[in-house]
């Protein structure tokens, strides 16, 4: 990983093997969509069997390269399961994407009301879900002398949004798990890095969200007064997942229109 072939464009992901969590639906359906157009071979390895299936034959059918892997991250088993599926199929596994977590379907409420029983569940994916699922692919990456993990966190973490505090709480881990996590696998030439989202308007965002909410999470304090899409945030997921990243590890970088500047 940290030579470029002089031959390939340093953007280049042709070929490339990526597992994408929750890669059927929100903003990782876009993830996973636009790494297959880029020639990227996508593991899709979201919990929803229906929607996980279908989007892989959605890829598939327009050109793309993609097998469907079922996915619960919270589960040891299912994320072994998962790098193996990468594994017998295409013998390699490039990057991992750590998009999958519990948070439009959780509702938005006051941090004294929320269920021990919820915010246990939203550690189980959000936290233990990726490292479950490093764990899983770190033997194969090692092994291969190279692999880039991308985690996605959130922007709440910087302004500390309210009403979702244990959303915002597994997103504020992530990012210390980022960190760390780079330090232990640096010497196995594997790069973990982190995005930051804002708040995107998604397709589980939208079915989720008031159109009051909406409209008051649009353009407020930013530097670009547009709403956020999904498309916003797959070039910095490109660039992390490929050769020009390569001296890059334990950042986060954050996309949000100029929201949180730091």
């Amino acid at each position: 990983m940290a030579d470029i072939s002089p031959t390939r464009p340093s953007l280049d992901l042709a070929d490339r093997v990526v597992i994408v969590t929750g890669g059927a639906k929100g903003i990782g359906k876009i993830y996973s969509q636009r790494l297959a157009e880029a020639g990227a071979r996508v593991v899709l390895a979201d919990i929803d069997v229906e929607a996980n299936d279908a989007w892989a034959k959605a890829i598939n059918g327009a050109g793309g390269a993609a097998i469907s892997r079922p996915t619960d991250v919270s589960s040891p088993d299912a994320t072994r399961a998962m790098a193996k599926a990468a594994i017998d199929t295409w013998g390699r596994i490039d990057g991992l994407v750590n998009n999958a977590s519990l948070m439009s379907a959780l509702g938005r409420k006051p941090w004294h009301q929320i269920p021990v029983e919820e915010w246990d569940r939203v550690m189980a994916v959000n936290l233990r879900g990726i490292f479950l699922c490093c764990h899983a692919v770190y033997p194969h990456m090692k092994r291969q002398g190279r692999g880039k993990i991308v985690n996605i966190a959130s922007s709440r973490v910087w302004d500390g949004t309210p009403n979702r505090l244990h959303y915002t709480t597994s997103k504020a881990g992530v990012v210390g798990l980022t960190r760390a996590l780079a330090r232990e696998v640096g010497e196995d030439n594997i790069a973990v890095n982190a995005i930051s989202p804002g708040f995107t308007q998604s397709e589980t965002q939208i079915a989720n969200s008031s159109n009051e909410h909406i409209a008051n999470r649009t353009g407020v304090n930013k530097a670009f007064q547009r709403p956020q899409i999904p498309d916003d945030l797959v070039g910095v997921l490109m660039f992390l997942l490929s050769d020009a990243s390569n001296y890059i590890t334990g950042q986060t970088i954050n996309v949000d229109g100029g929201h949180m500047m730091h």
